[in-house]
């Protein structure tokens, strides 16, 4: 089994927590299913959120969804003119018989303008 690095993103309408915890939850459940993981696979979860995001931690929304023995950080994106407003993004490590070839990195909504060299 391989240690594989799994990329995603979404972009919030507001900056609300429940507006937050529910899109991030969502950007999970279809990280997982499109990667066919589980909980057990991930081996780490590193979120990030631009600087215009106070109302919650991403992390909170995994614990939510039971992600609860799981190393889960947050740190805050480089404030960067002219960049996306109002995004999280993840980098999950996970453990999968996939190639990197087949790994599918998730950008939700608006976010899939971010990487459309990867967004599925």
């Amino acid at each position: 089994m391989a240690v594989r690095a799994v990329r995603g993103a979404v972009q919030l309408e507001r900056d609300e927590a429940g507006h937050m915890r529910e899109q991030v939850e969502e950007l999970l459940t279809t990280l997982l299913a499109r990667n066919a993981l589980t909980a057990d696979d991930l081996i780490s979860i590193w979120f990030t959120a631009t600087p215009d995001l106070h109302s919650d931690f991403p992390a909170a929304a995994a614990r939510g969804i039971g992600i609860v023995d799981v190393p889960l950080i947050c740190a805050q994106e480089l404030d960067i003119e002219g960049a996306m407003p109002r995004v999280v993004r993840l980098l999950a490590h996970v453990e999968t018989d996939l190639p990197k070839s087949r790994i599918a990195h998730v950008y939700l909504g608006a976010a899939a303008a971010l990487r459309k060299d990867i967004a599925q």
